[in-house]
């Protein structure tokens, strides 16, 4: 019998196990005394327990944070995606297409230009700017939770985040295929087709297994599905999404939706999986902290500062542009574009893609794209929770106010 090693053996892992989950209790209970949310103490400490402080978290975790990963954002898609009832999109669909897709298509104008100004080749800024426009849906389900989860205005966002990432896909794709026609190869129109493929492929997935799904599952148990149906509903089409090569997160996404739709004999769909999604959230960002990797931070230099701010103009001025055109309030707005800023794994993926595509900018994109995410990460949330605090706040005033005028 072979003996574990001492940085996988059963206690270590045990210990930190436990020691985490207690510690998304502990984060909890800070978060409502101080400025930062849930996600951002959960990064922080993932920071100081990993290599880059005290370096106490077993590898048995950083080792696996893929898969971890994998895991939490199937799990987070297919709540998002439960998001999109007819109710809601009948209430805010113009709303939610035009912020959405303004959001994505601004940012990546405002990045693009920004990165160019500042003496940036124009397809890597092309690129990046496509990269920008991407954002964490993980992170902002978390906030929007924290903070309650029914308000208008944390529906309101959920629902463009979960929009906002097949424009991502499609933009980042239109992106590859311009920088190829830049470069002297012709305009690549089967990387824009690939990019069709995957959203259009994951879609038909979904619908492959959300259509028997919302009327086979919470059977068994009158009313409520199970934990294991629900479990089994996401990770295996999250499987066939990665084995067909399409996007998971919209495949799940949209198993979300018709499930929240058309399974009348639910009471809840979604139940079963709340109840273990957030112990793996928790997991999810300490190890996210614990993996990431702040010296990338001093190589970030004027082009990541013009990145970063760009980011936030484009995703402030896209939403609020949206918000006008899809008549949201004022104070919706102001704030949507700032809730939007946390960026996750999602663009360094992307990187990676246009790394291997074009290797010759790979070590620019990978550089600014890590550092910049660090920065995203961890502040983004700490925007998130203030954009839905301060529309909250606008939306009882002028429920008062109403009021006093009946």
């Amino acid at each position: 019998m072979v003996s574990p090693q001492p940085d996988q053996a059963p206690d270590a892992f045990l210990m930190a196990l436990g020691g985490i989950l207690l510690l998304g209790l502990a984060t909890s209970f800070l978060s409502k005394s101080t400025p930062l949310p849930r996600v951002t103490l959960l990064l922080l400490f993932g920071i100081a327990i990993g290599d880059q402080g005290l370096g106490v978290i077993p590898e048995v975790f950083t080792d696996r944070f893929s898969l971890i990963s994998d895991m939490t954002l199937l799990m987070v898609g297919f709540l998002i995606g439960g998001k999109l009832t007819h109710a809601s999109l009948h209430r805010s669909a113009k709303s939610i297409l035009w912020v959405s897709l303004s959001g994505a298509l601004v940012t990546m104008v405002v990045v693009t230009l920004g990165l160019i100004w500042v003496g940036l080749s124009p397809p890597i800024a092309i690129i990046l700017g496509a990269i920008a426009a991407a954002t964490a849906p993980a992170a902002i389900l978390d906030v929007v939770h924290e903070s309650g989860g029914n308000s208008r205005f944390g529906q309101l966002l959920l629902s463009v985040v979960a929009v906002d990432d097949v424009w991502a896909l499609l933009l980042f794709g239109l992106a590859l295929a311009t920088v190829s026609g830049l470069n002297g190869s012709g305009m690549d129109g089967g990387i824009v087709l690939h990019s069709i493929q995957d959203i259009g492929g994951a879609l038909l997935l979904g619908a492959a297994v959300g259509l028997p799904s919302a009327y086979l599952t919470g059977r068994l148990k009158d009313g409520q599905p199970m934990l294991t149906e629900a479990l089994g509903v996401v990770f295996l089409t999250g499987g066939l999404a990665m084995w067909l090569e399409v996007s998971y997160l919209i495949a799940v996404m949209s198993v979300g939706a018709l499930i929240a739709n058309l399974a009348k004999h639910h009471d809840y769909p979604f139940h079963a999986i709340e109840g273990v999604e957030s112990l793996f959230m928790v997991i999810f960002f300490v190890v996210a902290g614990a993996s990431l990797e702040l010296d990338a931070l001093a190589n970030l230099g004027w082009v990541g500062v013009v990145f970063v701010f760009c980011r936030i103009a484009g995703k402030y001025l896209g939403a609020f542009v949206g918000g006008v055109f899809g008549r949201l309030t004022p104070a919706y707005r102001n704030w949507l574009g700032l809730a939007m800023l946390p960026q996750a794994g999602v663009p360094i993926g992307m990187a990676l893609v246009a790394g291997n595509r074009f290797p010759e900018y790979q070590q620019t994109l990978l550089t600014l794209v890590v550092s910049t995410t660090v920065l995203f990460e961890v502040l983004g949330p700490v925007f998130a929770r203030l954009a839905i605090s301060r529309a909250c706040e606008s939306d009882q005033a002028g429920a008062v106010k109403s009021d006093r005028k009946n």
